[in-house]
């Protein structure tokens, strides 16, 4: 057996160290190691409860708004409060725009580009995929940061700025919406549509939504194989073996995405679990956070993070990460668009699912589904505006109490658990995607979603950093800054 030491990665945001133990060609075990440590819940204590609003969004550049999202829900709800229906609605629009511009980056710019590599060469598709995704050079790839960079102009309407976005509140968004405007932002989302049916998917988003088995999406991908980068990363998939690469731990967790007036969300909330083809209602009362191989204390045992403790011990024995171990019941589970499908019964996704598995294939595939799904309903929800209506209440927050604030980012579900004690933060404690993904090994010695999903990926000859290992860490779109916060 040899060990091989992965890292940094580059089209990683932030830094990540991987340990392989290989054996016979195959990846044996995995630790994952995310090697630096920020602070941000200590930055936090102390503070008035409204500062977190500032501080959060610094916790990263990509996905700053999901952090001022979660931030939000959790000062409402500490304060009891509930934004009006024209403020759900902007809050859901300016989440998604950040939400699908992660998903676009994520397909042209961190993970399409591995295939450009010279290991693929002999493919036949591997002239076409330097063309199209070669890093800062390929056609599709300039095409895609053109789009993204008029995508975000919607948030510089509506918010003002991007990254660390301010207008979002406990009670809404302050930044209210005119009839004029609201035309303008309807303009550059069908725009972002244009893009994604001619360049993307070569479809309607509808019909790409509309695919509800892999018979289906087979016999579309066959009416015209050479149309679109989606064709194209079907037929990459098939040829590498993307499919069967990069095993999960079959267990997948969403708190439920855009809520609506009225309680519901778009993407549901629960777990649904593979192997009993199962799904089960969201107690979130059974997080918990190990600590046992993270350089931080644990002398509590595994906390939830309501009462979660992040004291740094560099020192410490037999740790390897900066990141707590998150498990959901003493379990070990997945998170992001593959969950929120999963969660929502998306019919093509569980079926991929319980043919392949949760893999870099079935990950991938339910990123693209949720641009095509998600595009049509920003649209809706700037219709359902009422211009003359409230978009933020008051707020008043009470001196004592507590909050939790569960949303989706991009990536999966972000959690942040507020305590105020005598009008200030006396603990708050988050819980990005990323630390469920790529926790370490907790108590028992159970790995976290990565570290199995690493296993027995292939390793070639004199790799010293094997694509198949990137193509599985890409699959999750790791953000390591969230994760060590």
């Amino acid at each position: 057996m040899t060990r091989l030491l992965v890292g940094p990665f580059n089209r990683v945001e932030g830094d990540l160290e991987v340990m392989l133990d290989v054996a016979d060609g195959r990846v044996n075990s995995a630790h994952v190691n995310a090697t630096m440590y920020r602070g941000f819940e200590q930055i936090l204590h102390g503070k008035a409860p409204h500062d977190a609003l500032v501080v959060v969004p610094r916790i990263c550049g990509i996905c700053s708004v999901s952090q001022s999202v979660a931030a939000a829900r959790a000062l409402a709800d500490l304060g009891g409060i509930e934004m009006p229906p024209n403020g759900q609605h902007i809050t859901n629009v300016i989440l998604a725009t950040e939400n699908l511009a992660d998903h676009l980056t994520h397909f042209y710019l961190f993970f399409m580009p591995d295939f450009t590599r010279p290991v693929y060469a002999a493919q036949p598709w591997h002239a076409e995929a330097l063309r199209r995704f070669a890093p800062q050079t390929g056609e599709q790839v300039r095409a895609a940061i053109s789009a993204r960079q008029r995508w975000f102009e919607l948030l510089g309407t509506l918010a003002g700025k991007w990254p660390h976005t301010q207008s979002l509140e406990p009670g809404g968004s302050t930044r209210a919406v005119e009839a004029a405007e609201r035309t303008r932002l309807l303009a550059r989302v069908r725009e972002f549509r244009g893009f994604l049916e001619r360049q993307l998917f070569g479809a309607p988003l509808e019909q790409i939504a509309a695919l509800r088995s892999e018979a289906q999406l087979q016999a579309w991908h066959a009416q015209d194989p050479s149309r679109g980068d989606f064709r194209l990363f079907l037929n990459i998939a098939h040829d590498t073996g993307l499919a069967a690469l990069g095993q999960g731990p079959g267990r997948y967790l969403s708190y439920g995405a855009y809520p609506q007036p009225g309680g519901s969300h778009v993407f549901a909330s629960g777990l649904w679990q593979s192997a009993l083809n199962e799904f089960a209602v969201l107690n979130s009362d059974a997080i918990r956070e190990d600590a046992t191989h993270a350089w931080l204390a644990d002398a509590g045992g595994p906390l939830h993070p309501s009462a979660g403790i992040t004291h740094p011990e560099p020192d410490k024995p037999d740790a390897y990460t900066w990141n707590k171990a998150p498990r959901l019941d003493g379990q070990v589970v997945e998170t992001g668009a593959i969950a929120r499908q999963l969660a929502s019964a998306h019919p093509l996704v569980r079926e991929v699912v319980a043919r392949h598995g949760g893999t870099v294939y079935t990950r991938v595939l339910a990123r693209l589904l949720e641009l095509a799904q998600v595009v049509p309903l920003m649209e809706r929800w700037l219709q359902q505006l009422v211009v003359n209506d409230a978009y933020c209440v008051p707020t008043s927050l009470p001196e004592e109490g507590v909050g939790v604030g569960l949303s989706e980012a991009a990536r999966g579900s972000l959690g942040h658990w507020i305590e105020v004690r005598r009008g200030r933060i006396a603990n708050y404690q988050i819980v990005a995607p990323t630390t469920w993904n790529f926790s370490p090994r907790d108590a028992a010695g159970t790995p976290g979603a990565l570290e199995q999903a690493l296993v027995g990926a292939p390793v070639r000859d004199g790799e010293t950093t094997p694509v198949a290992v990137q193509h599985i860490v890409r699959s999750f779109d790791p953000c390591m800054v969230c994760t060590v916060h």
